[in-house]
């Protein structure tokens, strides 16, 4: 099972966020960095590509057997087109890109009355795009990225109706669209292309729930259970580890208006839904985390540093165990 590092888990000690007054890490020290820690690719967000000289990058990747995936956002296909170009002429085996539209934590009330234009705009520029990506054989894949649900990708994905296009999925952000992971891993699975790994605490609140970063392992997603469906698609399927955001995501799931541009939902489904945040939720108590606290960049660093040392020891077991059925099912 081959997987690489993300910028976006650890935005102050890859000098991404702004507040970290460091420099952003340039993508052959990305690559050091995945070497270092045992990892096998990398995401690379193409806006560290540039001025970079893309040759000696991909040779550099190649020399070192590790994958590349190119992150980008957005539908325009003009764009798109130049980022699957660029990640074509870099060796990336996949283009990572996303709808947008709605607030993190799922919240499209400010497109109540827009949100199905605006659908069908990114189903138009995604299928122009998937064109390109078919020319140049690169995966182009869609992220859950907090704003569209299961029914949406799997929407997306049909109508596009090509190998080329399909979904980076994000193992977390299920949840952030009211939705039990596990049920969603098994709609989307054969349409999965790339893979972040994320995990959540959960807490509850008056409207719902909050979504807070913690290490792979230790929230409330049941990692082999995920990637045994995955593995049954009998794809090899790229993963990155990235750890969530710095801010907390509130699902305000409970609210009156919360569900006017989402897909039809029975209550059972809720029912499922809210049983497993009931189920996992931690107690009431401190949640946010040392920025959001204001403690100082030396403080949020050696956060993100021992959350991630602590997510790839969670994987290094899980990877053990799984080898070792796949060695007893010999």
């Amino acid at each position: 099972m081959r997987v690489g590092l993300s910028v976006y888990g650890t935005t102050f000690s890859m000098g991404v966020h702004p507040a970290a007054g460091r420099p952003t890490l340039r993508p052959q020290q990305l690559m050091d960095q995945a070497i270092a820690l045992d990892l096998q690719g990398v995401e690379l967000p193409f806006v560290f590509l540039d001025g970079a000289d893309i040759e000696a990058l991909k040779q550099y990747a190649q020399e070192r057997q590790l994958f590349i995936t190119l992150d980008t956002y957005g539908f325009d296909p003009e764009h798109l087109g130049q980022v699957l170009e660029l990640g074509a002429r870099l060796g990336a085996g996949t283009v990572r890109t996303l709808v947008g539209g709605a607030r993190l934590g799922g919240d499209r009330r400010e497109m109540v009355g827009h949100w199905q234009d605006y659908l069908q705009q990114a189903l138009a520029g995604l299928r122009k795009a998937t064109v390109v990506a078919e020319r140049l054989g690169i995966n182009l894949a869609v992220e859950n990225h907090q704003d569209i649900a299961s029914e949406e990708l799997l929407w997306l994905c049909t109508t596009i109706d090509s190998p080329q296009f399909g979904i980076t999925f994000d193992t977390g952000n299920p949840l952030a669209t009211a939705e039990e992971p596990i049920d969603f891993t098994r709609r989307i699975a054969p349409y999965v292309k790339h893979v972040h790994l994320k995990d959540y605490w959960i807490y509850l609140s008056e409207e719902g729930y909050r979504l807070v970063r913690c290490p792979l392992g230790q929230g409330v997603i049941d990692f082999p259970a995920m990637l045994e469906i995955l593995d049954q698609t009998g794809r090899e399927i790229t993963k990155v580890v990235e750890l969530g955001a710095l801010e907390g995501r509130h699902v305000r799931a409970l609210a009156d208006d919360y569900w006017l541009e989402y897909p039809p939902r029975s209550a059972s489904q809720f029912a499922h839904v809210w049983r497993f945040v009931q189920d996992h939720a931690r107690p009431a108590g401190e949640w946010r985390t040392p920025f959001e606290r204001g403690e100082s960049v030396d403080a949020v660093v050696a956060y993100e540093q021992r959350q991630l040392i602590s997510s790839l020891a969670y994987l290094q077991g899980v990877f053990r165990i799984a080898e070792k059925q796949l060695d007893g099912h010999a």
